[in-house]
């Protein structure tokens, strides 16, 4: 399924499919780069680093890697990246981030010996930052991840799918009899890496991307039949679900208690909205994590000399019953500020 373009051999990749304002394409952006850096063949990383091409137009991700690649290599490696990291996507048949302050902290205790699966626990949630008391107990409930969008309503479910989604490594067969065309798992994530979307799989998403925020005043149908239904980027959603993990929770006070709180995220009177940099020179994964919890990440004029020309701003909305983020505005420190 990948083109001719797969077979040239370059240290940088312009990633095309990842869009700049989406949500779900910067959490991939995440999930690629854990991806490449958790596998080694023959010896031999990739040590990948992403910049943007402000320079450049349309604004894009640009992948920089330790040795030239081709595109097919790139997608092999982050595939099997993938299946090494998703192995830690388990949670013992538990479907929403719903638990109590008590199992929380038996869940986090648990992974001890399981790295991988501790980082990914520690995105989701802490025995420290509660909301409420519920259930028979009046155990304080968890504050999850700001990030988690899905509660069982429409019966989606946050965690089942954490756990389904890394593990699928392609859609099925698109079209049907002999016309339907099967993906692998390297053919998913190079379409979302290096082509732009079609979000034409019918797997199940975490409704990061803007797209999905689907109204029935601005359709001609009823969105819910098949025929208006939206479908997903499979590869997109399998990356993002990885690069969820790098977002590590941690309590902060707000407004007289113990929430959650993540790298890039805030609360304001609107609500929560996430930000992430834009970026001239090619960042580590760790450096990405370093801007991220920087206090004037949404002041980017404050940081101009490591090469920080703004950050995207998705605020997270209510659809009905339903959450979604909106598309990121490129905002400056004077833009944040207002």
């Amino acid at each position: 399924m990948m083109g001719n373009g797969t077979i040239q051999a370059t240290s940088t990749h312009r990633l095309e499919g990842m869009e700049p304002d989406n949500l779900l394409a910067f959490l991939a952006l995440l999930g690629l780069l854990r991806a490449l850096e958790a596998v080694e063949v023959d010896g031999d990383r990739l040590r990948p680093r992403l910049s943007w091409s402000l320079d450049n137009p349309p604004l894009r991700p640009v992948l920089h890697l330790a040795k030239s690649a081709t595109k097919g290599e790139v997608a092999a490696r982050a595939a099997d990246g993938m299946t090494l990291l998703a192995k830690a996507h388990h949670f013992d048949g538990r479907k929403d981030l719903n638990c109590s302050e008590g199992e929380a902290r038996a869940l986090l205790k648990s992974a001890t010996d399981d790295a991988d699966h501790a980082f990914l626990l520690s995105a989701l949630l802490s025995d420290a930052a509660v909301k409420e008391a519920k259930g028979a107990t009046g155990e304080p409930q968890i504050d999850p991840t700001p990030l988690c969008l899905l509660f069982g309503q429409g019966h989606q479910h946050f965690l089942d799918r954490l756990a389904s989604v890394p593990a699928q490594p392609a859609p099925p067969p698109r079209g049907r009899g002999r016309s339907a065309v099967s993906l692998t798992a390297e053919d998913c994530l190079a379409e979302a890496l290096f082509t732009p979307w079609h979000r034409n799989d019918p797997t199940f998403s975490f409704r990061w991307d803007p797209e999905e925020d689907v109204r029935y005043a601005l359709m001609a149908g009823n969105p819910t039949d098949a025929a208006y239904k939206a479908g997903t980027q499979h590869g997109a959603n399998r990356l993002a679900a990885i690069g969820l993990a790098v977002l590590t929770l941690a309590p902060e006070v707000r407004a007289g208690r113990v929430r959650a709180a993540i790298p890039g995220g805030q609360w304001d009177r609107q609500g929560f909205s996430l930000a992430w940099p834009v970026w001239r020179p090619p960042a580590s994964i760790a450096a990405i994590r370093n801007l991220l919890g920087h206090p004037d990440l949404r002041k980017p004029e404050q940081f101009a000399v490591m090469g920080i020309d703004g950050c995207m701003m998705a605020r997270r909305i209510s659809v009905g019953k339903f959450m979604n983020f909106t598309r990121a505005n490129f905002i400056t420190g004077k833009d944040a500020s207002e």
